[in-house]
Parts: C-alpha cells; structure tokens; sequence
C-alpha cells in the first residue's frame, strides 16, 4: 500500500487557467513524495504556461508511457505533435480541440489500469464538443467511457459534501426529471461511496425539497410528498440514513448541514451554489459511481484571469490529493473485505 500512485492529469482548455494551477501545483516538490503525476498535454504548451506564470524551476519528463514515468518528476506524455496557438482567455475552437485530445489520451490510459486514478483540469462544455465528444461535461463523458449505468456528481471538501438528483440540464427539465427511483439511486451511490470512499462507517444524508421552503405541505408543490418523501422511506428500508426533505434556504444559512455527512440537491445549483459559497477555495468535484477514480477542481476555464497569474491552485492541489485518498480507501477496503471475520451468535452455555 506504499507504493506510490501514478495520476493522470488532463490539461483542458489551453486558453484557460488549467495549466497555470497544474503548473503551480507541481512545482512544490513535496508533491512528488505522495504520487507520480503524469500530465497529458504537449511540452510546448506546458513550457507556454510557465512562462506565463513565471514558474522556472519545474522541468518536465518527458515520457511516451505512463510505465516510463520518473516517481521524482512531473511526467508529461504529448498527445499530438502539431505547434498549437495559445489566445489566452478566447474560447474558441483550439481550446476545445486540444482539451479533448488530452482528456481522451488520458482517459484511454486509466481504463486500460496504465495510470491509476485522473484528475481533470477544466474545459469549455461548448467548444469541446465533436463528434466524440457529444456531452454536457466531464461527468457524462466518463460515465460513457466507463459504461457505468448511474454516476454522481459530488462535490467535497474538508466542511461540505453535496450531490445532485440532476446535473447538467436546463431548469426547465427539472421537476419532470426527478423520480423516486432516481432519488434511490443517487442515495445508493452516495451512501457507497461515503462508506467505500471516504471511510464514513454510518453515514448521515440529508436531503433539499425541489420546492421553496420544501413545497411547504403542499402549498408551493407536491414533489415533496409524492415524490421525495416515498424515495427517503425506500432508502431508509434499505439501510440508508437519508432524513429530510429540508428547504435548501434555510438548510445552508443556519448551518445545519454540519451535522450531516453528505447533502443530496435535487439541482445543479441548489447544490453548487452553496458548496462553491462555503468551500469555493479548497472544493473538489468528485464523480462517484465510476469504475476509477476521476477529481477536479471545482471551478471552471476562468477566461478573465487566463495568462494573468491570477489564479490559485488550491482546489486543484486539493483535486489531487483526493484523487490520491480515495484510490488508497477503495484498495485498503478491498484488501479488507478479501477475508471478512465471520459473525457467529455467542452461546449461552457456560460449558
């Protein structure tokens, strides 16, 4: 369990602030004595963002397979061979071009075991798309790759987990979106991974209403009990703690969500809103539910500030730790589980 991990990192848009707050990351050293990080990109525009950023003692390894990665360097593959031209802060066709390139090179390697968890700088969700890449984000993509039937989007940090019911689609498909099966469901991965992932023995789950003040018996909607309330019932039958439903408003201003483990939002963002509010700085998002392990950071391209040396690596430092964390939990409880101690009832004889 000592042997250190190899981490895929993902550059996403070249024009935006991906690379910077790679770059800023792996130049404090120390991160070399917790994982091999492998940077899927191309030396040019690696060298391009350095300079940007003024960061001059990082040298990059370069390496044509994750198996000839040196464990006391930042590794980086190059995914195409072409000069590309960098328009810091423009969202515009290159940028899109070159994130997939590097995500799919990335992601080829960690489902094939060569790299053992990615960690995924941000993309533009518009100027990504082709005809491999027909998704409203990272999360959708994967969970194609991985032919996972149901993934969550999780954001988590240090104060605050939050998932969401429904991720990447307008408002306006919400309400019909949300079901009871669902709602089990994204519990059920919760639940999973709060035990499996983060080593949370009993988890507490609480759950938001759709509705203003949680449909407020009935006055302002019904999905709170037609819907809502049934699913928590199953889930709790199921042995999952999920108390609830609770109006998000409230729930997060007087701090209630402290005594939970996880919080389930029925929207993208009732749930992100409130998390990036609280944990903006060191928030990571996590998608559960996959096959490997995949973090980022929980903000995006950051076109305003690209190429300004403005922006800040925590959350993506953060990214990578948890990517870290969460593939030491998931082989420890394997390794745990090979040889369960059986339950037996104690006798009441003295003999």
């Amino acid at each position: 369990m000592s042997e250190k991990l190899k981490i895929g990192i993902s550059i996403g848009d070249v024009n935006g602030v991906g690379l910077e707050v790679i770059i800023k990351t792996l130049a404090d050293s120390r991160i070399f004595d917790y994982c091999t990080p492998i940077v899927y990109g191309h030396t040019k525009v690696a060298s391009f963002h350095r300079r940007t950023v003024q960061v001059h003692d990082l040298n990059f390894n370069v390496i044509d397979s994750p198996a000839n990665a040196h464990h006391k360097k930042a590794n980086i593959i190059n995914c195409w061979e072409e000069d590309v031209k960098i328009e810091l802060g423009a969202a515009n066709e290159t940028g899109g071009k070159y994130a997939f390139l590097s995500l799919q090179r990335a992601t080829d390697d960690l489902i094939s075991g060569q790299i053992d968890a990615l960690v995924t700088a941000p993309i533009n969700k518009d100027n990504i798309q082709n005809e491999e890449f027909n998704f409203p984000g990272h999360t959708e993509y994967l969970q194609q790759r991985d032919n996972s039937p149901e993934v969550l989007m999780f954001l988590v940090s240090d104060t605050l987990r939050v998932g969401v019911v429904t991720g990447h689609i307008p408002v306006a498909q919400v309400a019909q979106s949300i079901t009871a099966e669902k709602i089990l469901a994204k519990l059920k991965l919760m639940n999973t991974s709060l035990k499996q992932d983060f080593w949370i023995r009993k988890p507490k789950i609480a759950v938001l209403g759709l509705n203003p003040h949680a449909g407020d018996n009935g006055l302002i909607g019904n999905e709170e009990k037609d819907i809502i309330m049934p699913a928590l019932e199953e889930a709790r039958a199921n042995g999952i703690l999920a108390l609830g439903p609770y109006p998000a408003d409230g729930f997060f201003a007087n701090g209630a969500y402290m005594q939970f483990d996880a919080v389930l939002a029925m929207y993208h963002d009732q749930g992100l809103i409130p998390f990036k509010q609280i944990s903006f700085e060191s928030g990571v998002n996590y998608t559960a539910g996959l096959s490997f392990v995949r973090t980022s950071p929980d903000h995006g391209t950051a076109y305003d500030i690209a190429g300004k040396n403005k922006a800040s690596e925590v959350s993506f430092r953060e990214a990578l730790f948890q990517a870290i964390h969460i593939v030491k939990h998931r082989r420890e409880t394997a390794v745990l589980n090979e040889n369960p101690l059986q339950f037996s009832k104690l006798s009441r004889d003295r003999d």
